[in-house]
């Protein structure tokens, strides 16, 4: 005999009868089957082990009850014939529960002399061994252990290899799986949710990232029409069929992806949607297709191409860049060419180094010195947008940031190009370092200046560094100091994701929206998505139904002076409306022994005080105020209950003199100078040893 791991042998019912043969016949038929796996038109059939229903496997032993009949999986040597009860007992407990499930069968294992065994020591028992193994429903393969034939199963199916060459069907079945969203069908590989192992990754979860680019692709194809819109790594082509089955004339869209195979489900996906298609697979003809501008609404462009190829080539409005990781490698490429006031958006799915789980990572990427903070997410937000603003002005262009979205899976970022070395300054001097205190969470970025000062910590509005030895503050960044919103086109956004029915995107979105003004849920009007005031946005007034004006600008050529004022006025007004920058966790400031209000009361309790505070979507839990950290923790005191006062309603609890008094400073007069003497007038009080005795629970907190 021949030793193979891979041996194709097809037991019948006859064999079983005549024993004495089979040895022959196996090696006949395995001979005869290598030659006809050539011809892909024989028609080959399963292995005998490998069944649908239990009940099938019974109908292979002809049960009944007056005969003794043998196992048909089983060598007569190692279970003898016996009658029925017995046998469906030996075929349910040693082949069928021991089984593997794949597309509805059953892969049992076999004890027939199908495998052959590695010889024994003692040479007469080799015979008598037999060795117990599955066959692989996909290949020829004969797997011995269970786990390893689950890992097998695995492989053919990351391979995208799920077809079984030894089920005789009619007509084989299509591996695609057909997914809808969004009134969009595209076909995906059964390993679509393996990014590294398929080459049409399909995230199911990613559909709110979805949503949201579209509605910012929707509020620009307001502002000018046609625009071309880049999807750079396309997958399946789901985001820019989406944009161009909704949108329909108001954009040309763009579909790259450098893999031969994704490109081949693209043009599928497009023929699925009814979709006509263009395709470039060289710089060359697409070099000639440039020229071309009559096309049809109903036509998408795809291209084989490299990214950074693809963005040198060709001018866009809108970019979309959503690589597998980080999208640093592409940013040079996609703000070279990028139109004038257009739109780049970036999705970054590295969020072990952006959420500071892989710190040496974040440092080789985005050069930025990170660690584990409360506001560890919006951390992450700042951290991207200060490596597409260096981008950007390495191209002589400056931004200004629409969105900041800084969930499980992944970051967002989108932002508005400005063109000119102005812009470019304006954005780069935005890119700060930030002083963080780990013993009591106070954050502050560091004062503009290139002088070194003696005592950095004095920036800090917290005395822990006089109070407490050693050091106690890092130095984070360089990141992002500026805005993360803009409340304009928020809420045009919002206005979009109603008018085309997104509704998993409308709840972020007014959530972003009162977070761009830093004001609670309640205060949040729909009538007031088209306030005038938030018409003019980079200098470009926006066609909205409250105006019938269209754009006073067309793309690609330079500002006037006159817009150019109006810019610099919008821009000096919002920075002094700008929302308060990170946010609080109220749960990892809350008093030891002490029950906190509910986050909406105290929320209420902050503004009554005189502050600015909203709710973020960083954190479910955190509070975005302009208040200082001794305040809140006041506040938060002041209306906490104790723990052995259960059942005592909420309210204010009765406060040393020192801390009362403490309280009564106002809030517009908040500074340095009065945080800290109210923290000296503090140190002897009840509320500030209550603060001390809790900041070691919080420093090595994650």
């Amino acid at each position: 005999k021949e030793k193979s791991n891979n041996l194709d042998v097809k037991v019948t019912e006859s064999e079983l009868e005549t024993e004495g043969k089979g040895t022959e016949e196996e090696s006949t038929r395995e001979s005869d089957s290598n030659i006809l796996d050539v011809s892909s038109d024989y028609p080959r059939e399963k292995h005998i082990s490998i069944q649908r229903h239990l009940a099938d496997l019974e109908k292979l032993a002809d049960l009944k009850e007056d005969e003794k009949k043998p196992c048909p999986l089983c060598p007569e040597e190692k279970f003898k014939a016996c009658y029925s009860h017995k046998l469906h007992r030996h075929l349910q407990n040693l082949h069928w529960k021991v089984s593997v499930a794949f597309e509805g069968y059953r892969m049992c294992i076999c004890h027939l002399p199908c495998r052959p065994v590695k010889p024994n020591l003692i040479g007469d028992q080799t015979f008598s061994k037999m060795g117990a193994h599955y066959h692989c429903i996909i290949c020829s393969a004969t797997i011995t252990r269970r786990t390893d034939m689950i890992g097998h199963i695995n492989r053919h199916v990351n391979k995208g290899e799920t077809e079984s060459r030894f089920i005789t069907v009619p007509a084989p079945k299509s591996s695609h799986e057909v997914l809808k969203e969004s009134a969009t069908d595209v076909q995906v590989l059964p390993n679509y949710s393996t990014p590294q192992k398929t080459d049409s990754y399909f995230n199911p979860k990613m559909k709110l990232n979805r949503q949201l680019i579209f509605c910012a692709l929707a509020v620009l194809a307001e502002e000018r029409k046609p625009i071309e819109c880049l999807d750079a790594f396309g997958a399946t082509g789901i985001m820019g069929l989406q944009w161009a089955k909704h949108l329909r004339s108001s954009v040309k869209v763009t579909i790259n992806d450098c893999n031969e195979n994704s490109v081949t489900m693209i043009q599928e996906n497009c023929h699925l949607n009814k979709m006509k298609v263009k395709l470039h697979t060289k710089e060359q003809d697409y070099d000639e297709a440039m020229g071309d501008g009559g096309e049809n609404s109903d036509t998408i462009e795809v291209t084989k191409m490299d990214a950074n190829v693809i963005m040198h080539l060709r001018s866009f409005d809108f970019i979309h860049l959503d690589p597998f990781g980080t999208s640093v490698n592409y940013l040079d490429s996609a703000f070279r060419n990028v139109r004038n006031l257009g739109i780049v958006s970036l999705t970054s799915t590295d969020i072990s180094s952006l959420y500071a789980k892989a710190q040496h990572v974040a440092l080789r990427h985005y050069g930025c010195n990170i660690v584990r903070t409360e506001y560890y997410k919006e951390l992450a937000a700042r951290i991207v947008i200060a490596a597409v603003t260096r981008a950007a002005a390495r191209c002589n262009k400056g931004i200004e940031v629409l969105l900041a979205v800084a969930l499980e899976h992944f970051v967002l970022v989108v932002v508005r190009v400005l063109r000119g070395p102005s812009p470019a300054d304006d954005s780069a001097k935005k890119i700060r370092y930030l002083i963080h205190c780990q013993w009591c969470e106070e954050r502050i970025f560091q004062k503009e200046g290139n002088m070194v000062e003696e005592n950095p910590y004095q920036q800090l509005p917290c005395d822990c560094h006089g109070s407490m030895p050693g050091k106690t503050a890092v130095v984070l960044g360089p990141l992002w100091s500026g805005a993360l919103f803009n409340t304009g086109f928020l809420r045009r956004m919002l206005f979009e994701a109603v008018q085309y029915g997104l509704d998993e995107a409308q709840p972020l979105l007014k959530t972003l929206v009162c977070e761009a003004d830093c004001t609670t849920l309640k205060h949040f009007s729909i009538h007031s998505l088209y306030d005038e005031n938030k018409q003019e946005e980079c200098g470009v007034y926006i066609k909205t139904p409250n105006t019938s004006a269209e754009s006073y600008l067309v793309h690609g050529k330079r500002k006037s002076d006159e817009v150019i004022r109006n810019a610099a006025k919008r821009q000096k007004s919002e920075n002094s409306a700008e929302h308060p920058a990170f946010y609080y966790n109220i749960h990892r400031h809350s008093i030891k022994g002490m029950n906190m209000p509910k986050l909406n009361k105290f929320l209420n309790y902050l503004s009554e005080a005189g502050y600015r505070v909203s709710r973020t979507h960083f954190d479910p839990m955190g509070v975005r105020t302009n208040a200082p950290l001794a305040q809140f923790k006041t506040i938060l005191m002041k209306y906490s209950t104790p723990t052995y006062l259960g059942g005592q309603a909420e309210g204010p609890v009765h406060l040393p003199e020192d801390v009362k008094a403490g309280e009564q400073v106002q809030a517009a007069e908040d500074s340095k100078a009065g945080d800290t003497e109210f923290l000296e007038d503090d140190k002897s009080g009840v509320a500030a040893a209550m603060f001390t005795k809790d900041y070691p629970t919080y420093c090595g907190a994650d």
